[in-house]
């Protein structure tokens, strides 16, 4: 399995895990100048901004920590970006989504991350 399968298989995961806990998927893959967004999905309360990290059990980084500052800073430009032209009154969320494979490629462990990292991140950024 390539790496874009890896993620494919990640983000399919993700949706449906988020749908089966009561969430709207909204969009995938939404692109800005700035970075991309996974997955946007939204409850009650919340449009979430979803970042999906898969990895192979057992590799030496967790899927959260492969989501450093700098990929925070360019999740939160895409979310404005995305907000500027899809109002919403429903808070922001960040949240990080972890899957782990099994030897055989198959999805062996998923955890939902939410309220992951905030918008301060972009505080110290510098252009």
């Amino acid at each position: 399995m390539n790496r874009s399968e890896k993620g494919k298989l990640g983000e399919d995961v993700c949706a449906w895990y988020l749908e089966k806990h009561g969430y709207s998927v909204v969009a995938r893959n939404v692109h800005s100048r700035y970075g991309e967004v996974d997955l946007i999905a939204e409850n009650a309360d919340f449009v979430c901004f979803v970042e999906v990290k898969t990895r192979k059990a057992g590799a030496p980084v967790s899927p959260a920590e492969a989501v450093d500052l700098r990929k925070q800073q360019k999740l939160v430009l895409t979310a404005q970006h995305y907000l500027m032209t899809n109002e919403t009154a429903k808070q922001p969320r960040f949240d990080v989504f972890e899957v782990l494979l099994n030897g055989e490629g198959r999805p062996e462990k998923v955890r939902l991350i939410e309220h992951a990292f905030d918008a301060s991140c972009i505080d110290n950024l510098y252009y």
